[in-house]
This record gives structure tokens, sequence and C-alpha cells, in this order.
């Protein structure tokens, strides 16, 4: 990446940084998934009990085979034979490893789920909750997070699931130009409960490691 577009991504992600922190998020940034990696072990006891939202950014990163070698108690849930099971388990993890749809510039997180795992285990369950989040999710306001999704997050994981969703076929959400947030397909549609973080009453619970690459959806 060019030096110059490298710094104003540098600084937007500071400024970010330091309004999570004001929402009593902990927060970091670095400019690679190297470094990113090297954070989130960080952050980690060996031995500990963990737990995914089945993230792209967190694989890109290879938090993934972190999480997986070994060192720690993995709920892994692509291999539970009882996939609920493993589901609530994870709400009695130590640690919780995902990423977030989009991050507003003033501290405040924006995800939308279909089975919901990923967003009640944000709200409450896991004593923390690790982000890892690429800049190119770093929007200004809600407004923009909730077309990020419409546009971007919700037609590139409906084609990575597979589902038949008008997104999927379409390349952008049916409910685009609605006012409402929440309008859109049904069926096998993604988008469900829509989870907007603001100020956290347990300081540091959550943890968002903004890196300067473009990671996931």
């Amino acid at each position: 990446m060019d030096a110059n577009a490298k710094a104003v991504i540098m600084k937007r992600l500071e400024r970010t940084a330091e309004n999570l922190r004001k929402n009593n998020m902990d927060a970091f940034v670095c400019e690679t998934k190297e470094d990113a990696y090297k954070i989130a072990e960080s952050l980690l006891t060996d031995g500990e009990t963990i737990g995914t939202g089945g993230s792209m950014s967190v694989k890109e990163c290879g938090i993934d085979k972190l999480i997986s070698s070994g060192r720690y108690n993995f709920l892994d849930r692509t291999t539970a034979d009882d996939i609920e099971k493993c589901y609530r388990e994870m709400y009695s993890a130590d640690s919780y490893f995902c990423s977030s749809n989009a991050v507003i510039e003033n501290g405040v997180l924006y995800n939308v789920d279909g089975n919901s795992n990923r967003v009640s285990a944000i709200c409450y369950g896991p004593k923390q909750v690790i982000m890892v989040v690429g800049y190119n999710k770093i929007v200004r306001s809600l407004d923009e997070a909730v077309k990020r999704v419409k546009y971007i997050a919700a037609p590139a994981n409906t084609e990575r699931l597979g589902c038949d969703t008008y997104c999927r076929n379409a390349g952008v959400c049916m409910g685009i130009d609605s006012d409402c947030m929440t309008d859109g397909c049904d069926g096998a549609r993604i988008c469900c409960n829509y989870v907007v973080s603001a100020k956290q009453r347990i300081k540091g619970r959550i943890k968002v490691i903004l890196v300067a690459e473009e990671l996931g959806y």
C-alpha cells in the first residue's frame, strides 16, 4: 500500500480506537494481519476455553489456527456433534473471537445476524469478546453501517454460505432503497437480528483489534 494512503488509514483507525475506548471497549491499532495475530495471542491464556463466530477476518489473520492449535480448549462448531450444544457452551467461554460488520468512527459497533449466536455472544456471555476488524469496515455513520451490510456483507456472506436469497442473486439487498433498516427478503435471509453496541457496562470486555488491511466482508 502507498505510504500516504497508509498514513491516512492509520489516522482513521486511531481516531476510531480512541472513541471505542471512550465507550468502555479496549482497542488496538496495528498495520498488518501478522500484528493482529500477535495481539490476539497476547490476550489469551493457555488452557482457556475459546469460542468463535466463524469470521473470515479471524481466518485471514491466521487466528483460527492459533485457537485450534491445542494450547486452548477450542469449541469447534465445525466438528461438533451437537452444534446447538456447542453454541450454548460458547456463552461460558473465556474468550470469543469474531469480527464486526461495521465499526462507526464514533466508537459504536453494528452487527447483523441470522442464527444470532454471534450477536448474542457479543451482548452477553463470554468473559471477553475479541473482534478483528479490517479498515474496510470503518464507516462514518450508522446509515453507512446499514448500507455496508446491504451492499457488501450480506451478499458476500450469502454467497459464501450458499443461501438462496435475493442479495446473493442480485448482489445487493432488496431493501437497499428503503428507509427501514430491517427491510429485506424472506426465506433463507441471514439478516434477522440487528445489534448496535454503544457504551459498554463492563469496561474492557469487548476488545477490538483494528487492522490497516482489508479483511473479510
